[in-house]
């Protein structure tokens, strides 16, 4: 008897080693069809060192970004200000860094926001189907007739302005996107026998949802997030440049660009680095979310 559980014993041992051993050789070939993919692992780098300017910018910061002397405004760049100066005799470089981790804070809060949501109703729309599918569905359409910027101000009207209403907005234009990558990725393997058998031996639809179905279809969502990001952050600039974003002082990248856009003609450097700045996070996300797809993908790694 004890022979027996012994050997029950080794040979549940045996599984979960081989089931860690070829979970680590997935992350291991993934990492290595990343590092080959040059433009994605330069994404990568560059995400890194935002992350590190987020978490850093008080201690790196070479001025306040929130006080200025306005003797010392509209000032080109120099040795004391790498960036120049703003309207308000601002370090533009100490606003830049600044204003990081309010880009990725709003970007990545408002993609986990979103996607969150369209799991759940892009897992019951397509597990279940039927009326509660179309329902579903038929609301994500009505989101998506709008354009997604239009909506967000439309939100950002009703809610008020402020960060926090910013995320909130974005989140809610985007949740039809994930919604649908769902639905489709479960309606393509719901009725796959692994899934069949689930149901046969008593598990319950949450457990076949969120134990079976998801892990297996987790790599078009998991893409579709990291370029998300990349969409927020721009809807983000937008709206602060509209002036219904993040509120003075407070350093953003769009809202630099609309105090600064009147200037342009006298002092081009203070709109010029922020929408570097725009532009080289958003090429960012977009460059290590198209390797990240590539590196899970498995036809594309054969």
């Amino acid at each position: 008897m004890e022979n027996n559980i012994e050997i029950k014993n080794e040979v549940l041992q045996k599984d979960i080693d081989i089931k860690k051993e070829k979970k680590f050789s997935q992350w291991r070939e993934m990492w290595y069809m990343i590092k080959q993919n040059k433009a994605a692992l330069v994404g990568m780098v560059i995400i890194v060192i935002l992350l590190l300017l987020a978490i850093l910018g008080r201690i790196i910061e070479p001025y306040d970004p929130n006080v200025g002397q306005l003797s010392e405004s509209l000032q080109a760049p120099s040795t004391l200000h790498w960036f120049g100066t703003d309207e308000q005799g601002r370090d533009i470089l100490s606003r830049i860094i600044d204003g990081t981790k309010i880009s990725l804070r709003v970007g990545i809060t408002a993609v986990a926001f979103a996607l969150t949501i369209g799991i759940v109703m892009g897992s019951i729309a397509g597990y279940y189907g039927g009326k509660i599918d179309m329902i579903v569905m038929r609301v994500m359409d009505i989101i998506l007739a709008f354009p997604s910027l239009l909506l967000a101000i439309a939100f950002m009207s009703a809610l008020g302005r402020g960060i926090d209403k910013a995320i909130i907005a974005i989140s809610i234009v985007t949740i039809p996107e994930y919604a649908r990558i769902v639905r489709s990725s479960i309606l393509s393997v719901k009725e796959s026998e692994y899934i069949q058998a689930a149901r046969v031996i008593g598990n319950t639809d949450r457990a076949i949802i969120f134990k079976h179905i998801l892990p297996n279809v987790i790599s078009p969502i998991v893409v579709r997030a990291t370029l998300g990001i990349s969409s927020a952050i721009l809807d983000t600039a937008a709206l602060g440049f509209l002036g219904l974003g993040v509120q003075p002082p407070t350093a953003e990248w769009g809202s630099m660009l609309g105090s600064g856009r009147g200037y342009f003609f006298n002092a081009p450097h203070i709109v010029v680095f922020p929408g570097i700045a725009i532009t080289i996070t958003v090429l960012a996300f977009n460059l290590f979310g198209d390797g990240l797809r590539d590196a899970l993908d498995p036809k594309l790694r054969n």
